[in-house]
């Protein structure tokens, strides 16, 4: 029987007092639920249930100095996000899309800082061994992968 049985969560970082953005994206772009974090980091945490797996996204403040650097907000490391279905992973697509071109001030909270536009050619490796997907960078740099 394996130690392992899977990943309970998913730490991210973001730039200091920007808990709203991350609210506004993985919370209504993403549709992850949020839940209560320990008291005496309620300000510097945000946590999220994907769905009802038992797994979360963590997100947490980072140093400005050292993990938003241009550099550092183009790195490949990334979680990968699985979706039900073909038709939900093209509807959290556009959603996602949606936010990285929407106009207007309801579109400026938590605005991605890229995503790989719908109908179009992913940003990944490319190759026959790899699935359906798209990638996306988050308002801090975090890129992103969604897949089936």
């Amino acid at each position: 029987m394996p130690l392992i049985t899977g990943l309970h969560h998913v730490n991210l970082i973001v730039p200091p007092n920007t808990l709203p953005e991350a609210n506004a994206f993985y919370g209504k772009t993403l549709g992850l639920t949020p839940r209560p974090v320990p008291q005496l980091q309620k300000d510097r945490l945000a946590w999220f249930d994907i769905g009802t797996s038992g797994q979360q996204v963590h997100i947490a403040f980072g140093r400005p100095e050292v993990d938003f650097t241009e550099e550092a907000k183009g790195a490949s490391r990334h979680p990968c996000f699985k979706v039900g279905s073909l038709e939900e992973l093209g509807e959290l697509q556009r959603r996602v899309w949606g936010h990285f071109r929407g106009v207007g001030e309801e579109w400026e909270r938590g605005r991605p800082l890229g995503c790989d536009e719908p109908g179009k050619e992913d940003s990944g490796a490319k190759g026959v061994e790899y699935p359906t997907r798209f990638f996306a960078r988050d308002y801090a740099g975090n890129r992103l992968e969604f897949t089936l």
